[in-house]
C-alpha cells in the first residue's frame, strides 16, 4: 500500500479499494489471455454497473496486500454483463470482500452488446 492510500486514522482509505478491484479486474482478464488493449482493439470495453464491499478489517500503512478475484459464483456470467468477486487479505487475513458488476458496451458509442467470445474465455466460460 502507498502512503497516499491511508487517512489520518492510518488505514486504507475506503475509495481506494474501488481502485483495487479495477486493477485486479484488468490483471485477470489478461491472465485469462485478454490484455485490455486487445479488447478494445477487439470493438468491446465494461463498464461498472454495480458494486458493493464488506469490510471486515482495517488494512494500515504500510502492510501489504493482495486482491483474488474470481467470476461471482451467484450472477457469474450473462448475455451482456458479468459479475466478479474480489477478496483484499492483508498479513492479518481476510480485509473485505466485494463484488462488481459490468456490462459489456461497443467502443464506438453504440451501447450495450452481449459478452464476445474473446472476454467469454478470459472470464473462464467459453461459449459453448
Amino acid at each position: 500500500m502507498r502512503y497516499l492510500e491511508a487517512d489520518q486514522q492510518g488505514v486504507v482509505f475506503n475509495m481506494w479499494y474501488l481502485g483495487y478491484f479495477d486493477e485486479a479486474m484488468t490483471l485477470f482478464l489478461e491472465q485469462g489471455g485478454l490484455p485490455y488493449n486487445r479488447m478494445l482493439e477487439a470493438g468491446f470495453d465494461v463498464h461498472l454497473v454495480h458494486s458493493e464491499i464488506d469490510w471486515k478489517a482495517p488494512l494500515r500503512f504500510p502492510e501489504e496486500f493482495g486482491v483474488e478475484v474470481g467470476v461471482d459464483g451467484v450472477d457469474g456470467v450473462g448475455r451482456s454483463s458479468f459479475a466478479l468477486r474480489f477478496v483484499v487479505r492483508g498479513p492479518a487475513g481476510e480485509v473485505a470482500v466485494g463484488r462488481t458488476v459490468y456490462v459489456v458496451v461497443a467502443t464506438d458509442g453504440s451501447g450495450k452488446r452481449p459478452i464476445p467470445a474473446l472476454l467469454a474465455s478470459a472470464l473462464g466460460d467459453p461459449p459453448g
